[in-house]
């Protein structure tokens, strides 16, 4: 398959728009990445497609998949060799619970670290250990949340990490003190070819953390 009929419409960033380029990488499919300029512009193209204007949205032979979630599951679907979802009904369900708290969740409680003055910042790094503490309950002693195999759900939680660095940075703390089994399933994860390819450097990570603190008026 060639990779215009794939199109990926793509921010180096964001961590949603990661988990879609990990997912390619795992199903071994080649697509055309085009970076859109969120701040400067966004392409019709993008517009076009997604009534939020957002990113990620992946392009299959022209048709727009939305929503990075639902792109994961739709990868998945489309190309099922080496699947990402349990084969069970159950075990799909519970990883699409997972996948939920994870969108639900641990992006906000992070915002509400860097974004945060004061006390504000405890309060915020309190509700974000907590939410971490949860996902490690759910992954147990397993080495990845679908049991020997690297899944859906981690997909879905490996890419939100990316941010963790600028989370610890601006909250003065370290994950793997409070979390260390999640941790541990962060650095296992962090090792695969599919994320390694894809997963940002931390400095930079930070670096652009810290350019939107500035933008959005954070910074003392």
């Amino acid at each position: 398959m060639s990779k215009a009929e794939i199109i990926l419409l793509d921010c180096w960033i964001s961590p949603f728009c990661m988990r879609v380029k990990i997912a390619l990488e795992e199903k071994g499919v080649a697509y055309e990445n085009q970076a859109e300029d969120l701040f400067g512009g966004k392409s019709e193209l993008l517009l076009t497609s997604n009534p939020h204007g957002k990113v990620p949205v992946l392009l299959h032979n022209g048709k727009p998949v939305s929503e990075s979630a639902i792109i994961v599951a739709y990868i998945d679907e489309t190309w099922s060799s080496s699947p990402l979802l349990p084969p069970c009904a159950y075990g799909r369900a519970q990883a699409r619970f997972w996948a939920d708290y994870i969108d639900k969740k641990v992006f906000d409680a992070g915002k509400a670290i860097f974004m945060s003055k004061g006390e504000a910042i405890e309060v915020g790094k309190k509700d974000f250990i907590e939410i971490i503490k949860t996902l490690e309950k759910a992954l147990g002693d397993k080495d990845f949340f679908n049991g020997d195999t690297f899944g859906f759900v981690d997909i879905i939680g490996i890419s939100m990490t990316s941010w963790f660095p600028a989370y610890e940075k601006f909250g003065s703390f370290k994950l793997e003190d409070h979390c260390p089994k999640f941790s541990a399933w962060i650095k296992r994860s962090s090792q695969r070819e599919s994320v390694a390819k894809v997963i940002p450097e931390a400095e930079k990570v930070i670096e652009f953390v810290t350019m939107f603190r500035k933008m959005m008026g954070a910074e003392d």
